[in-house]
């Protein structure tokens, strides 16, 4: 047992008996979203995650551990309080150990998650390549830690905020695989279609589960990016988010926000200025997004168990 990880007793016996287990980030709780929507969102993803069949693990750091699966107390806790840290993979020495709390990003939630052996991480979307990173040179430490870690990321794409192409394009320079869950084209978060194919497709929880079971056999070790496209009931028609999105940018821009600091400012900008649409279609992604996670967690851990056989033709 890493002296940095603490496990909470559910996630443990659940590990230590091959059962399905995904990883939740807790960015979304104290930086994604506002009270009290953060909690009732947190909650009900919890509890999709349990409806069909896994365990799940909530990610965050505090008293100078990474805490893998938080109580009810602690996931207020981190809702409510305005001292989190946001912590990806360069902030998480100094915040453990300096007993700071911390909210993880997904590229630091991966590396705990493959800490803890959990091989499914769920977030609403990934970071990535940002707009101008041509002269900011601004790309998210997600993409570089899904390079590294070998825990597969369901999330509803690469969040529209971002440069979605150049993103598609840096993962597949280092060699991640970029697949969609039952459509041809890409996602972009809050949308249906980003304008770019996906590079993959596949139709089943079962199928995903024998890819990523049959990379990681074969010694190709990193991630693999599962996009789950928003429902359609809950979809904001892209060219009206982009609109937004320009916006967000411009004000962001005047107000010199940049850093780790301008994912939150985007969204926070977003949601005010359409009405809290952008936030309905965030809860209801990641919930989505919980749901394939569960699914794909279970088909490995029948694989696994050697209950299902890889090689299924979707």
């Amino acid at each position: 047992m890493n002296q940095y990880l603490s496990i909470h007793p559910e996630v443990q016996e659940a590990l230590n008996n091959n059962k399905a287990v995904v990883a939740l980030e807790s960015t979304i709780i104290s930086h994604g979203m506002p009270y009290p929507q953060n909690i009732e969102t947190a909650r009900a993803v919890e509890d999709t995650v349990r409806a069909h069949g896994a365990v799940p693990a909530t990610i965050a750091i505090f008293n100078g551990k990474c805490h893998v699966g938080l109580t009810a107390q602690e996931l207020e806790y981190f809702g409510k309080a305005e001292n989190v840290w946001k912590v990806s993979l360069r902030d998480m020495p100094y915040v453990i150990s300096e007993k700071l709390y911390g909210a993880t990003t997904v590229a630091a939630t991966m590396r705990i998650a493959s800490m803890a052996g959990i091989k499914i991480f769920v977030t609403g979307g990934i970071g990535g390549v940002h707009r101008g990173a041509e002269t900011s040179m601004d790309i998210s430490a997600d993409l570089t830690e899904m390079e590294n870690t070998s825990v597969a990321v369901v999330s509803a794409g690469v969040k529209s905020i971002l440069d979605i192409g150049l993103t598609l394009e840096y993962l597949e320079t280092k060699g991640i695989p970029v697949l969609t869950f039952g459509q041809d084209a890409f996602p972009s978060f809050y949308s249906r279609e980003s304008g770019y194919r996906s590079p993959l497709r596949l139709n089943s929880p079962a199928a995903i589960a024998s890819l990523l079971k049959t990379k990681w056999d074969i010694g190709l070790n990193g991630s693999v990016m599962i996009a789950n496209p928003v429902p359609s009931s809950n979809a904001i028609d892209a060219a009206v988010m982009e609109e937004h999105i320009l916006q967000a940018l411009a004000a962001a821009k005047a107000e010199r926000i940049s850093g780790k600091e301008i994912t939150p400012f985007l969204l926070k900008y977003i949601a005010n200025h359409t009405k809290g649409e952008s936030l309905e279609a965030n809860i209801a992604l990641i919930k989505h997004n919980a749901q394939l996670g569960a699914e794909i967690a279970v088909a490995l851990a029948k694989i696994v168990k050697g209950f299902a056989q890889p090689g299924i033709p979707d």
